[in-house]
C-alpha cells in the first residue's frame, strides 16, 4: 500500500481511506495533517474541512451530497450527515473538442476467433437458445433442458450430484453425515463429453412473462426474445409456445423478420395446444433440435478484427473502491476498444445519475442527447411517481462498503465507459449499430441490465464488483472483475480478473485496462472461459418498464 488515503479529483473535499483507519490516528496528505475524530473503515471518506448544513459535498469533482447537520474535519461521511444531492443538467451543444484517444500501437493488426455470421456480425459463441413465449412453457423447457445437458455434455452439476450420491450411502451405512465432505469444486469444463465440439452451449430463456399483466408487458417481451433470437452469439432456436397466451407464436417470429428481414437461422416453433400431446412435442423438439445441433456444430471460428467486438460495460455488488480501481480500468478498455473501432455499451440508467451532464457534453448528436435527457427524466419521473427515486439507489451492502448516496455510487458507476464521445443512445431492446460508445436504457438491477445490454448486441460484458456477485447470462460471457485482492481470494470460483493492484499502488489503470482487453479477446476466441460461464450461470429477468432501480 503506496499511501493511506486518495482524493480522485482536485475539487473533492473528501478523502477516500484505502485502509482501515483508526480513531485518532494521523493522516498526511499533501501537506495537511487530518486528525480522524472516528474510525474510517477502508472503501469509506471523511471529510477535508469543517463544513455546516446544506454545504456541499464534492467527490470525483461533483457535486454527490449536502451536509445534514455540522460536521467536523476528520469525520466519516455517512447517510446521517450526507443525502444525496446532485447539479441539474440540460442540453448543451457537443463540446468535447478532440477526443485523446489511448495509444493503441499494442493491439493493432490484433484479432480474435469468433463465429462470422452471414450478416457480417461476429459473435464470440455458438449457441443454440430455447425460447418459450409464456412462462407456462418453462416446466417443458425443463424437462429438455434435463435431458440434452446431461446426454450432450453441458451440465456442470455432476459433482453435486456425486456428493449427495456420497451423503445418501454414508448415511444407508449409518455414518455421521456431518463428516462427509469429498465434494471436487473444479471448475474446469469437461469437454471431453461434449457431442458437439462446436457447439459452447445449449441455452434456455425461462421467464415470467408472455400472458397476464398488460399488453405492452407482452410487446416488450416479443423485442427482447426476438433480439436474443438475432443475437450473433445464436446460431439456432427453438421456440415453445401453449397457444392461447397474449404472446402469440407468429408475433414473436414476425417481430424476429422485422428486426432482421435477412434472418435465416434455423428456427424450429412449436404449440403445445396444437400438438397431439405433451410428450409428443417434447420429443419432436428435442429430436429437430438435435437435427439442428448438427448443422450449427459445422461452424468453426475465424480471424477477426478487433472492431467486431461489442462490450458491454456493466456493475454490480459495488462497493467504495468500485470507481478507484475496476471501474476507471474497464472504462480505459473501453476507451481502447473504440479507437480500436469497436462498439461500447453503458447502460443502467439510475446509475448514470450526477453523470447526466458530462454525458450529454460528450453526445455528438443532437438528437441522440435530446434523446438520452427525455430517457433520463421519464425514468426518475416514473420512480417518484411511487414514491421512490434514484437517491433510493444504493443497496446495503452498498452502503456498507462506502457508496453513501446514489450520486456517488452513479459517478464511479459511469466510470466504466471511459472518455470517447457518446455515437448513439438506445432505447431498451434497440440494436446499437454505431462503433463507438452508446448508452443503452435499462435498469441498475444486475440481471435486468446485462438482460437488456445483451439485447442490444453486445457479445462480451465487462461485469465489476466489489462486494461479489454470480451473474452471469444465457447468450453473452459475462466477465467479473474484482475491485479488491481480499474479494479475489474469497471468491475465486466467480472472479475472473483482479484489479486489487491499483488500489495497492502497483499497477496503473492504464495497465489494468489493457489486461483487461488481453483477457476479452481471449475469451471472445473460446481460448478461456470466464467463471459465469464455467458455472452456467444464465441469469435472464425481462425489464416490464416498470419501476426498478
Amino acid at each position: 500500500m503506496k499511501s493511506k488515503v486518495l482524493r480522485i479529483h482536485s475539487d473533492d473535499n473528501v478523502l477516500v481511506a484505502l485502509k482501515d483507519l483508526a480513531a485518532g490516528e494521523s493522516v498526511f496528505f499533501e501537506g495537511t495533517e487530518y486528525v480522524l475524530k472516528e474510525e474510517i473503515p477502508a472503501k469509506h471518506k471523511f471529510f477535508m474541512q469543517d463544513m455546516q448544513p446544506q454545504d456541499e459535498v464534492k467527490m470525483y469533482g461533483v457535486l454527490v451530497g449536502k451536509i445534514q447537520f455540522p460536521v467536523l474535519q476528520g469525520m466519516r461521511m455517512s447517510v446521517e450527515n450526507t443525502k444525496h444531492a446532485v447539479e441539474p443538467y440540460e442540453f448543451r451543444p457537443y463540446n468535447q473538442g478532440e477526443w485523446n484517444a489511448p495509444d493503441v500501437s499494442r493491439f493493432a493488426n490484433r484479432t480474435f476467433k469468433g463465429y462470422v455470421r452471414e450478416d457480417g456480425r461476429v459473435g464470440t459463441a455458438n449457441y443454440w437458445l430455447f425460447i418459450p413465449t409464456v412462462f407456462c412453457e418453462n416446466r417443458n423447457l425443463d424437462v429438455i433442458k434435463e435431458a440434452l445437458y446431461d446426454v450432450l455434455g453441458y451440465s456442470v452439476t455432476d459433482k453435486y450430484k456425486l456428493f449427495t450420491q456420497g451423503l445418501l450411502e454414508a448415511y444407508n451405512e449409518g455414518k455421521d453425515i456431518r463428516d462427509f465432505d469429498t465434494l471436487d469444486i473444479s471448475l474446469a469444463v469437461n469437454k471431453k463429453n461434449r457431442v458437439f465440439e462446436n457447439v459452447d452451449g445449449i441455452k434456455f430463456l425461462n421467464h415470467q412473462g408472455g400472458c397476464g399483466g398488460i399488453r405492452q408487458d407482452a410487446a416488450v417481451l416479443g423485442k427482447l426474445l426476438a433480439a436474443y433470437a438475432d443475437h450473433p452469439n445464436v446460431a439456432g432456436i427453438t421456440i415453445l409456445s401453449l397457444g392461447c397466451q397474449n404472446l402469440q407464436l407468429q408475433e414473436l417470429v414476425d417481430e424476429i423478420k422485422q428486426r432482421n428481414p435477412n434472418f435465416n437461422k434455423p428456427l424450429y416453433t412449436f404449440e403445445q395446444q396444437k400438438s397431439i400431446s405433451e410428450q409428443d412435442m417434447v420429443k419432436q423438439a428435442i429430436r429437430q433440435t438435435f437435427e439442428g445441433l448438427t448443422y450449427i456444430n459445422q461452424f468453426t471460428r475465424q480471424e477477426v478484427p478487433l472492431s467486431k467486438l461489442t462490450l458491454g460495460v456493466k456493475c454490480g455488488g459495488s462497493d467504495g473502491f468500485s470507481g478507484i480501481s475496476a471501474n476507471p480500468a474497464v472504462g480505459y478498455t473501453s476507451d481502447l476498444l473504440v479507437a480500436l473501432g469497436g462498439k461500447v455499451l453503458l447502460a443502467e440508467f439510475p446509475e448514470l445519475c450526477s453523470a447526466e451532464q458530462n454525458l450529454i457534453d460528450r453526445t455528438i448528436e443532437p438528437e441522440a442527447a435530446h434523446k438520452f435527457i427525455k430517457l433520463m427524466r421519464a425514468y426518475s419521473d416514473s420512480a417518484e411517481r411511487v414514491g421512490s427515486g434514484f437517491h433510493m439507489n444504493p443497496s446495503p451492502g452498498n452502503i456498507r462498503d462506502g457508496l453513501i448516496t446514489d450520486a456517488i455510487k452513479s459517478s464511479g458507476a459511469a466510470k466504466k465507459g471511459g472518455t470517447s464521445p457518446v455515437v448513439d443512445v438506445l432505447d431498451y431492446t434497440e440494436e446499437a449499430t454505431k462503433p463507438g460508445l452508446n448508452l443503452v436504457c435499462t435498469p441498475g438491477n444486475d440481471v435486468e441490465a446485462t438482460t437488456g445490454k445483451t439485447a442490444s448486441g453486445a457479445t462480451l460484458i465487462l461485469f465489476t464488483t466489489g462486494l461479489g456477485t454470480p451473474t452471469g447470462n444465457p447468450i453473452c460471457p459475462v466477465i467479473k472483475v474484482a475491485t479488491n485482492n481480499e474479494l479475489a481470494q474469497r471468491m475465486a470460483d466467480i472472479i475472473d480478473i483482479n484489479t486489487g493492484p491499483i488500489i495497492d499502488g502497483d499497477k496503473t489503470i492504464e495497465q489494468m485496462g489493457e489486461e483487461i482487453l488481453e483477457y476479452c479477446i481471449k475469451a471472445a476466441s473460446g481460448e478461456v472461459t470466464p467463471k459465469a460461464v464455467l458455472l452456467n450461470q444464465d441469469d435472464f429477468i425481462p425489464w416490464k418498464r416498470g419501476v426498478s432501480l
